[in-house]
């Protein structure tokens, strides 16, 4: 089993402290993120990205073999909390994530990119979208490219939320085009996606 090396510093345990703080943010946003989806589809995203996330933080990762087998734990625990298509999407990039860390103990935060980016890909084969189309997609990637060579928590932090926000910014003047909320792109236009709303909060924990 390899135990990965320089800047080895995402664990088990550092994964098991993000799922409970994820769902702390999302039980304070849940209804700022319920008002954002009612703008553009059913109004409930934040009502179930705070099941989600519930799921993740009440799952019992402690005795996990390596990452991959903490990701895969994830993974069903989330798939049981949310049969949404953005919750399906977030189990993907789990289910990518535990493929791509099997064996490993601990991941260097110059992983973090790639692990990132493969989580999209499988995002992308599995929901269909394409970047662009305004979704979380386009923030995920623009947080992928961010982290490209970074080496510590703190940088790679603030890459992403910095790259998040700014993805949520750019697009917010364009319109949606997949999901329910293609069928009002002009509605949808000054409107934030909740996907992307919802990774920002994640990433910056606030507003």
């Amino acid at each position: 089993m390899s135990t990965t090396t320089t800047n080895a510093a995402i664990t088990v345990e550092l994964l098991r402290n993000a799922a409970c703080r994820a769902h702390d943010a999302m039980r304070r946003n849940e209804q700022r993120l319920n008002e954002a989806d009612g703008k553009l589809g059913d109004g409930d995203t934040g009502s179930m990205l705070a099941r989600l996330t519930e799921a993740l933080s009440r799952a019992d990762i402690a005795q996990a073999e390596d990452l991959g087998a903490a990701f895969a734990l994830y993974a069903r625990a989330g798939s049981a909390a949310t049969g949404s298509s953005l919750g399906t999407l977030l189990v993907t990039a789990l289910l990518a994530a535990s493929k791509a860390t099997k064996g490993k103990t601990a991941i260097g935060w110059n992983e973090l990119s790639p692990l990132v980016g493969a989580a999209l890909e499988a995002m992308i084969r599995r929901g269909g979208a394409s970047l662009g189309d305004k979704t979380i997609l386009d923030a995920v990637h623009a947080v992928a490219e961010a982290l490209r060579e970074v080496s510590d928590q703190a940088t790679a932090r603030r890459l992403a939320a910095e790259a998040a926000r700014r993805t949520l910014d750019d697009f917010r003047d364009k319109p949606n085009r997949i999901g329910r909320a293609r069928m009002f792109a002009e509605r949808s236009i000054g409107q934030d996606d909740p996907g992307m709303l919802a990774l920002c909060i994640l990433l910056s924990d606030g507003p």
